[in-house]
């Protein structure tokens, strides 16, 4: 189950890192045809905020287990190693909560979303369901990637430096 958590988590990264290449592209896109052509576009800026949206949810996952998150350790490091490992069960049950707060709201907000025919004030006028989705899925992600950094680190593999398993 971990490796097939991790599997996913790494994949969602590697879309996240493709999208971000893909938003500079269209803007680089967008200012040739806006600049160059004088023929702005009437997509890219949605399009761009969309696709960013995306990214930004499918990372978190990668990002948590890649240990990228912005973590202050300065208290942290200078604990035994019993007091660490409550430390980061305890980091991990945070991030575990929000994720699942989020998941039951953004549920909530994508079915209203597509119950009324919520759509963007743009000219595409694109469903909004269709970014607010990434906030359940992104956030289903993480909780998943939690649960696999909790069972890791009850098993004492742990990448987390000094966590985990004696040293």
């Amino acid at each position: 189950m971990v490796t097939a958590i991790s599997s996913l988590s790494s994949l969602c990264g590697k879309i996240a890192a493709w999208l971000f290449f893909s938003i500079g592209l269209i803007i680089i896109y967008e200012v040739i045809a806006r600049y160059v052509f004088i023929k702005p576009t009437i997509w890219v800026e949605e399009m761009s905020r969309f696709l960013q949206i995306w990214a930004t949810y499918l990372a978190a996952a990668y990002a948590l287990k890649n240990r990228h998150l912005i973590t202050i350790r300065v208290v942290q490091d200078k604990l035994p190693h019993g007091y660490r490992l409550i430390t980061e069960v305890f980091s991990l049950s945070v991030i575990a909560l929000f994720s699942l707060i989020a998941i039951w709201h953004g549920s909530h907000t994508v079915l209203e979303s597509i119950r009324i025919g919520r759509a963007s004030s743009t000219m595409l006028s694109v469903p909004l369901w269709m970014t607010e989705i990434a906030i359940p899925i992104g956030f289903g992600l993480l909780f998943l990637q939690v649960v696999a950094e909790m069972t890791m680190l009850f098993a004492g593999t742990s990448k987390e430096e000094g966590v985990g398993a004696e040293k």
